[in-house]
């Protein structure tokens, strides 16, 4: 790989950060857990500069890589990371009635997610937060599509319930 190609796959999955910290965060359900999966990620891949070479689909890639930290995270401490989330990470800092609504929505929306089974999880944030088609979701997760949909709809019935929107 040319020294040319070396930057630009390393611009790639700069990048990608925030998205990959949202999808480290669902995973964890802690920011700063995410954080740390995240920096842990990025620095396997960028001390590894030969694996570079043959990555053809980056995002996925590192994906991958951060959900395998976890799971191998997971299986050596066998305890939960629970941190607080952080409130209203991405709302403006002036505290009008809407702003507070729209906070403690947020946080209520976060707190439920953070409980629904990973196999919920996982494809309501692939789908309807990141964007993914359910071809690509399914391929993501290494399961059918069937099962995919099966899933999400599950998932969404039970965020919809808790949050209070469905009975």
């Amino acid at each position: 790989m040319t020294s040319w190609a070396l930057q630009d796959m390393r611009h790639a999955i700069t990048t990608m950060m925030p998205d990959l910290r949202r999808y480290a965060r669902s995973l964890t359900r802690s920011a700063d857990a995410a954080d740390d999966l995240v920096q842990t990620a990025y620095e396997r891949v960028l001390t590894r500069q030969v694996s570079l070479e043959s990555i053809e689909q980056p995002a996925s890639w590192m994906r991958c890589i951060i959900r395998n930290l976890w799971v191998d995270q997971k299986r050596s401490s066998r305890e939960r990371l629970s941190a607080p989330l952080e409130d209203g990470e991405h709302i403006g800092t002036e505290e009008t009635e809407r702003t507070l609504i729209a906070r403690s929505t947020l946080m209520r929306v976060r707190e439920v997610m953070a409980a629904l089974p990973e196999e919920q999880r996982a494809p309501i944030m692939l789908v309807c937060v990141e964007g993914f088609s359910y071809q690509e979701a399914a391929a993501e997760l290494n399961i059918p599509i069937g099962t995919l949909m099966s899933r999400l709809a599950r998932g969404r019935l039970e965020l919809a319930r808790r949050v209070g929107l469905a009975k």
